[in-house]
């Protein structure tokens, strides 16, 4: 089970304990459009991979400096990240597994897509895309690049994760690492 940080974590505990599985982290950061951070105009993860979303792309205006500026501040937080969550672990050898990606829900989609190249990228047999909710164009766009898809709300109208959430507040570093060590 590997949860995207910090949203996901909680959610994939959860799942990790109905299903007795080991729980880790695959650290991904959204590429935000500035003043509007939860629409990606992509998103970076480890082994140097990058996906785009050029619908938003074509929004924003000079695309290519922002993204730039963009990937470099976030490409720092993904290291600061994975430095926190592991504190030295190697990560999980997906070669021949199954990876369960989780996060807490399909927007654009970009984060999953990037986790999905990197499972491929490191060799995983079979790839589940995992959420509570996310838009269904997202989730069939999904459906395309990893094995199965998971997503058990897919409402006609998608604004945002945050609308199905009762709670939906930022998930702190700390309790990224407390429940990284209670899955242990």
């Amino acid at each position: 089970m590997l949860a995207l940080p910090r949203g996901g974590v909680p959610v994939a505990f959860e799942v990790a304990q109905g299903l007795g599985a080991p729980l880790d982290v695959f650290v991904v950061r959204k590429l935000g459009v500035p003043g509007h951070e939860e629409l990606a105009m992509g998103a970076i993860a480890a082994d140097g991979v990058r996906v785009l979303n050029p619908d938003v792309l074509r929004m924003v205006p000079r695309a290519e400096e922002i993204l730039a500026r963009v990937t470099a501040v976030e490409q720092r937080e993904c290291e600061r990240r994975e430095q926190e969550y592991r504190a030295g672990r190697p990560a999980l050898d997906l070669r021949g597994k199954t990876a369960i990606l989780v996060d807490d829900g399909f927007a654009t989609g970009a984060s999953m897509r990037a986790a999905v190249a990197v499972a491929r990228k490191r060799g995983a047999a079979r790839i589940i895309a995992a959420a509570p909710v996310g838009a269904r164009e997202t989730c069939a766009e999904l459906g395309r690049e990893a094995d199965e898809v998971v997503c058990l709300i897919q409402p006609r109208e998608f604004f945002a994760v945050g609308e199905y959430y009762v709670d939906f507040s930022q998930t702190s570093d700390e309790e990224v690492r407390v429940l990284l060590e209670r899955s242990r």
